[in-house]
Parts: structure tokens; C-alpha cells; sequence
């Protein structure tokens, strides 16, 4: 029987004797961070328009109010095309799959369940019914702040569910995550059904599969100071969270709050979760499997296992958005349907691993 990622933080304390070798997590988000920085770069450069990478450099730089760096200044067209189009979305992504690979990591040690992601507890539909309802009645420009409290709605209503006759624990949470994503979904399809002509499908169905397509500097703001918010107080909670691993037992009798920890980190989880679908609907899979592909490099503690994850979590979506807007160009695919090509297969070899270091 597979265990989850919380039982081999567990086998962790066991020695170190058989333990694999595992690069400093210095030298590790060193090297995943002038990857990232690489990745935005060049990704920037992608598309129609012929831009080099030192002109992206030189835009931004300009920009940065270090328009001495770099040469002559970029012309006007391939200065906005960077500026004001490529790059809000290339770090909207960025944030994104930081946020999203977090989320999932944090989520999957408080459950200790490893197909636990960002959105088990109901947020991704609550915060689905919030933007449709916003996109019928044709005030998009409401949608980020109406998907936002659809998705802390949806986890109120998830924990009030869960505390109805009996404690709440974990696995009633997930249930009632379920039957409240199981609602919301049919809210969102009864409104869809019931009002949506013409050329609001496509947008609708757009946001619903998960785009990244409308990217605004504002959307880079809101999820940026999401991460940097709350993702700094969960990478705070590390050593918290490898408590988790050995039971509530064991982590109580550590002086750790279990109860208060638990939900308090969810509810920031939540909230980080809920910027980020804001911004970029729903994709699915980086939450998922990106922890676990993760592991396998830095290991199950938490304390190395967030950062690289996060890292990774903003490479992976910036080349997967990459991919969704050039592969058919001129058409552009919502980004999670690459998302879901690409984490369907990593997660099928993962699954392979389970017999190995990967889900043992």
C-alpha cells in the first residue's frame, strides 16, 4: 500500500546512514532561480514580433529607471509589445505557479494525503461561479475581485459543512470540499445554461479551463503580493509542517498546536489559492504533481521541498503558457489543457515510482 509524501518525511529521522545524497538547498534554489530568471528572459522573446533578449533586458531596464544600462533604447513598438503585453504575462505565470505548487505542497502535509491540490477544499469552483456570474452579466473588469471571495465563500461553506455534528478533521473537510465543489459546479452550469449567448462561451469556457491571456501589471500585482504575503509565512511553517508527518499525537506532544496550526495554514492556503485563480481560472496538475516531482530531488522536508517547489511550480507555468499561446498561433489555447497534457504523464510515471523513492 502507498504511503504519502508525510510518511517518508517520517522514514526521514530514521538515520542517515542509507540515506541518498541531496544537493545543498542553497546551490539548489541558486540553480532553479537563474533558471527562472533565464526562463523569463527568453520566454519574453517568443512570438510573432522579432525581439532579442537584450531588448527585453533594455526594456526593462529603462523601465527599471536604469536606462543608462544596455545601449541604445528599445523602439517604441517592441518596447510596449515587452513592457505592456509578454512580460505582465510571463510573471503573472510565474506567480501563479509558485502559488499553486506551494499550495498544493502545504496542502498535501496537512491532509497527509498525497492526491491532496490547492483546490480540495472547494475553492476553485466557488471562485468559478463568482467570475461567471460576473462574465453574464458583462462586468469582467469585476472578475479577479469576484472570483476571489467566490472561492473564500466556498471555504467558509466547506468548514461550516465540516463542523456540522462532529469535530472538524481533516478528512471531513475533504468531504465536505467535495460536496461544496460538487455545488458550486452545478451553480456555475445552471448559470451558464440559463444565460450565456454569443461570444460569452468562449470567454467563459476560456477562463474556465484556465488562461492567462488578459494578464494585466495588475494581475502580476495581485498574485505577486499574494505569494510574497502569504507565501512567506508558509515557508515560514516548515518545520511545522514536517511535524505533521508524524500524527497529530506526535506533533502535539512536539508543543505544536494542532488544531490552530492546521486551519490556520489552510485558510492562508486558501487564500493564496483564491488570488491566484483570480488572476488565471482555474489549472489544474501544477499543484498536484509538482511537490511530488519536487520530492525526489530535495527530498521530503518541507524546509527544502517549498522553495524549490515554488521555484519549479514558476518555470513549469511560464513555458507551459509559452506553449499555449504559440503552438496553434494565431489561436491560443487555455493554458490549463498543456498543463494537463504534460502533469497526466508525470503523474502517471509517478504513480510507476510508487514502488521506489517517489510515493514508497
Amino acid at each position: 500500500m502507498a504511503r504519502t509524501r508525510s510518511a517518508r518525511t517520517a522514514d526521514a529521522g530514521r538515520g542517515a546512514a542509507g540515506a541518498p545524497w541531496r544537493p545543498p538547498l542553497a546551490a539548489l534554489v541558486a540553480v532553479v532561480g537563474a533558471v527562472l530568471v533565464a526562463t523569463v528572459l527568453v520566454t519574453v522573446t517568443i512570438g510573432p514580433a522579432d525581439i532579442a533578449v537584450t531588448d527585453v533586458a533594455r526594456s526593462i531596464a529603462r523601465h527599471l529607471g536604469l536606462g543608462g544600462i544596455g545601449g541604445e533604447p528599445v523602439p517604441r513598438l517592441l518596447d510596449a509589445i515587452v513592457w505592456d503585453l509578454r512580460l505582465p504575462r510571463v510573471l503573472t505565470a510565474a506567480a501563479v505557479g509558485a502559488g499553486l505548487a506551494l499550495s498544493g505542497a502545504v496542502m498535501q502535509s496537512l491532509t497527509r494525503n498525497s492526491l491532496a491540490d490547492p483546490y480540495l477544499l472547494g475553492l476553485s469552483s466557488g471562485a468559478s461561479l463568482g467570475a461567471v456570474a460576473v462574465l453574464i452579466v458583462g462586468v469582467g473588469v469585476l472578475l479577479p475581485v469576484a472570483a476571489f471571495a467566490g472561492a473564500l465563500l466556498a471555504l467558509a461553506a466547506t468548514l461550516s459543512l465540516a463542523r456540522t455534528g462532529g469535530i472538524l478533521t481533516p478528512g471531513r473537510a475533504v468531504l465536505a470540499g467535495l460536496a461544496i465543489s460538487q455545488l458550486c459546479a452545478a451553480g456555475t452550469s445552471f448559470v451558464i445554461f440559463w444565460t450565456a449567448t454569443g461570444d460569452s462561451y468562449r470567454e467563459i469556457l476560456s477562463w474556465l479551463m484556465g488562461s492567462i491571456a488578459g494578464a494585466t501589471w495588475a494581475s502580476v500585482a495581485i498574485s505577486g503580493i499574494a505569494l510574497l504575503g502569504v507565501g512567506a509565512v508558509l515557508l515560514a511553517a516548515a518545520g511545522r509542517l514536517d511535524a505533521f508527518a508524524f500524527g497529530d499525537t506526535a506533533a502535539a506532544a512536539l508543543g505544536i498546536d494542532v488544531e490552530r496550526t492546521r486551519w490556520t495554514l489552510m485558510t492562508l492556503v486558501a487564500l493564496l489559492t483564491g488570488a491566484m485563480v483570480a488572476v488565471s481560472g482555474a489549472i489544474g496538475f501544477v499543484g498536484l504533481v509538482l511537490p511530488h516531482a519536487v520530492s525526489v530531488v530535495t527530498g521530503p522536508g518541507h524546509r527544502r521541498l517549498l522553495p524549490v517547489a515554488a521555484l519549479c511550480g514558476a518555470v513549469f507555468l511560464i513555458w507551459a503558457d509559452t506553449a499555449a499561446r504559440t503552438i496553434f498561433d494565431p489561436r491560443e489555447l487555455p493554458v490549463g489543457i498543456i498543463t494537463a497534457l504534460i502533469g497526466v504523464p508525470v503523474f502517471a510515471v509517478l504513480l510507476r515510482r510508487g514502488r521506489g523513492a517517489a510515493w514508497s
